[in-house]
């Protein structure tokens, strides 16, 4: 399947879109964690609001996902690199993780797969970084293939689809062709798809479900 742009907006349009939905994207964020959190309950910590009877950690990982969006939307401007990732990701996982910021030196188990992603070597995934960001595609295939490599590849001990998902997000936002956030009514059948791509290493029914139900826009 061709993964064309949906969207072809200016970086003043892509941004203010980033700005309107980015709370909407941090409750993503959460429900792909299975975080006990409503987006209502979401928006309201996000506004800086006590809400009871939701657990710290929660918290945390919500205002956690809000600085990694700051970050993002105030360094538009810089190239997407593993050094970017691992800076995006010190502010997702920390306090959350053995370390954060930084590739995760041994095996982690994914619950609900049979595998076992490798141990990363930086250089090698540099490599497939670049080689995802060079190729001869669509600003929006290569979001999905980094939001896909990213969420597999397992490079950090906590917050790699979180990491990916904003990183994905980066290179639709510098490229105006939208933003990449999966709804909750989708979150079901997303993560089907995401364990089969785990076991099969085959992200593309993945990448179609995603371009067809998670690629968002304005209409300018």
């Amino acid at each position: 399947m061709t993964f064309k742009d949906k969207y072809s907006l200016t970086p003043e349009q892509n941004i203010f879109l980033a700005k309107k939905n980015w709370d909407e994207n941090v409750y993503c964020g959460m429900r792909m964690e299975n975080r006990a959190v409503t987006f209502p309950q979401t928006k309201t910590i996000l506004e800086g609001v006590n809400v009871p009877n939701v657990r710290l950690d929660d918290i945390q990982a919500i205002l956690n996902m809000r600085d990694a969006w700051n970050f993002c939307l105030n360094t538009m401007s810089e190239p997407l690199s593993l050094d970017y990732l691992y800076r995006l990701n010190g502010y997702i996982a920390r306090n959350e993780a053995l370390e954060w910021g930084k590739l995760r030196t041994g095996a982690v188990q994914i619950s609900g797969t049979e595998y076992t992603p490798p141990v990363p070597v930086s250089e090698q995934a540099e490599q497939e970084l670049d080689s995802i960001l060079n190729a001869d595609n669509t600003a929006t295939e290569k979001a999905l293939n980094v939001f896909t490599w990213g969420a597999r590849s397992q490079l950090f001990w906590d917050g790699n689809k979180r990491t990916s998902l904003i990183a994905a997000n980066k290179v639709l936002i510098t490229s105006g062709a939208g933003m990449l956030t999966v709804k909750e009514s989708n979150m079901e059948r997303f993560n089907e798809l995401l364990v089969d791509f785990y076991n099969t290493g085959n992200p593309d029914r993945l990448k179609e479900f995603l371009y067809n139900n998670s690629i968002i826009g304005i209409t300018v």
